[in-house]
This record gives C-alpha cells, sequence and structure tokens, in this order.
C-alpha cells in the first residue's frame, strides 16, 4: 500500500508476465538487457508499473491492459505429439494447433509425455496454471491406463501404499479396475503430483509397462467424452468463473487476474477463437 491507502502498481515484470509475453524470469532477463522502455526510458528491474506512458520490449510497443476474461482450453492431445513450444527434431507439437493471440500466449498446465494422450488444459492466465500446478496444492490428476495382466493385490496394495522410485517416493491415491479383454487390463486412478512419466514409473515399479496412459481429468477439469483426438474445447464464461471460484478454495490460491490486453503489437500469434 502507498500512503493514500491505495494498492501500489505491479512491478514491471510481474505486470508483462500477466500479459502473458514470457514468464517472470524472462522477463527480468529482458530488463535487465535493457529491453523494456517507458517513453523511451529504460526500466531498472524491481521498478514498478509506471501510471502512464509507453511501454515497449525491444522498442515495440505493448498495449496497455484492459480487462479481458481469461481464457481457457480442454484440448484432446493424441499421442505422437510434442508438449513443448519447439523441437530441432520437427516432431509435432501440441502448440501447433491451438488458436493463435492477438496480445498474449498460451500457457501449458501440466505436459504429457510424447506417448500419453488425453486432457491437456491451456490458459492465458499464468498466475491460474501456477496455481493448478504448484505441488503444495497436490491438484489431482486422473489416469486411464491399460497394462498386460491383471495386477495382483499386492501390486494393488503396493501402489496405494507407495513405492520407491529414483526421484522419491510415489504413490497412487486412488486405484480401482476398470475391465479389459484378454491379457490386456485397464485401470482408473489418481495421483496428486506432476513429476515427470509418474504413472508410467509407477506402474514400472510393480513389474506392469504400460501399454497405453490417457489424462482424463485434471483438478475440477474432465476430459469431454466427445472430444476427439486432436480437438479442443473452450470454457465458456461460466465455467471460467466456476474455475476461478475452486482455484479460490487452495491452499495457495492464485492472485486475482490483472487486467489483460485487448490487443497489441507484441503478441504471439494471430486468429479467433476456437468453435
Amino acid at each position: 500500500m502507498n500512503v493514500e491507502g491505495r494498492p501500489e502498481p505491479p512491478r514491471i515484470q510481474k505486470h508483462l508476465a500477466a500479459l502473458g509475453l514470457g514468464s517472470r524470469r524472462e522477463i527480468e532477463g529482458w530488463i535487465l538487457a535493457g529491453r523494456v522502455a517507458v517513453d523511451g526510458r529504460v526500466l531498472r528491474l524491481g521498478e514498478r508499473l509506471p501510471p502512464s506512458g509507453v511501454i515497449t520490449v525491444d522498442g515495440r510497443p505493448v498495449a496497455r491492459a484492459t480487462a479481458v476474461e481469461p481464457r481457457v482450453l480442454l484440448y484432446h492431445k493424441p499421442p505422437g505429439e510434442l508438449s513443448a513450444r519447439s523441437d530441432p527434431r520437427g516432431r509435432r507439437l501440441v502448440f501447433d494447433r491451438l488458436p493463435s493471440l492477438a496480445g498474449g500466449r498460451w500457457v501449458m498446465v501440466g505436459r504429457l509425455d510424447y506417448a500419453t494422450e488425453g486432457l491437456l488444459i491451456f490458459t492465458t492466465e499464468g498466475a491460474w496454471a501456477h496455481a493448478l500446478m504448484h505441488p503444495r496444492n497436490a491438484v489431482l490428476r486422473r489416469y486411464a491406463v491399460r497394462v498386460l495382466d491383471p495386477l495382483s493385490e499386492d501390486d494393488v496394495r503396493r501402489l496405494l501404499a507407495g513405492v520407491r522410485l529414483e526421484d522419491g517416493r510415489a504413490s497412487c491415491a486412488e486405484l480401482a479396475p476398470l475391465g479389459g479383454e484378454g491379457r490386456n487390463r485397464w485401470y482408473g486412478l489418481v495421483v496428486h503430483e506432476g513429476r515427470n512419466r509418474l504413472v508410467r514409473r509407477l506402474f514400472e515399479a510393480v513389474g506392469h509397462p504400460v501399454s497405453r496412459l490417457v489424462r482424463t481429468a485434471y483438478g475440477p477439469l474432465v476430459l469431454p467424452p466427445s472430444l476427439r483426438r486432436g480437438q479442443m474445447q473452450e470454457l465458456a464464461a461460466g465455467e471460467i468463473d466456476a474455475l476461478s471460484g475452486w482455484l479460490g478454495t487452495l491452499p495457495d490460491p492464485p492472485p486475482r487476474p490483472e487486467a489483460r490486453p485487448a490487443g497489441g503489437d507484441v503478441s504471439s500469434g494471430r486468429g479467433r477463437r476456437p468453435r
């Protein structure tokens, strides 16, 4: 608070990150490199957002924010897509299909490995993505997993009690059979963390390598049954409000969304909302 009791403006790196121009750490590097200015005056790290003036990054103006609702996409990732923005090997990326934005960027919530399919969430609100992925919040991730041969009672007990992996102990919070044909068996499970290839490593630890893995839910967001591989669906206004309310109940809730730009010269693309 300032001496008049009004909230202080955010620091410039926080403001630019809220616009979706990059991560806060990345933008701090821009500021240290002298790439961010207001009316031609180069800003220093730690300065707060000036109340007026033209903000520029590398000499290109950044539109001042206006109140725009955060956007959230549910994407059914197919196997064979990489959860990354670029790939030197030229593989298909999950970002390839996303609609472009006029003044921000999509932030991915929780990666899926190359062979895994199912629900990926993208949002324009970086604080929401951070809250959904923060380990302290232990947001559930629900999966359907296919393995060869049924799990034994001891396998189930170990997966629920916890097994030791190379990066520490891990377990399934829930585990239940879903049926199957022949030697193929499906199980539904819940984990509350997002370590790399966690589900695959858990089942490998009990001698049941995964042959297929589908994420079906992340927190309150569920993969719609009608959403086919490679398709996406945007949350409606009421669903956005419901998600915002749910996020506010977390142990480490995100800050209230800041105003976001309606448009601007610094952007990650172009295009329109998906249908």
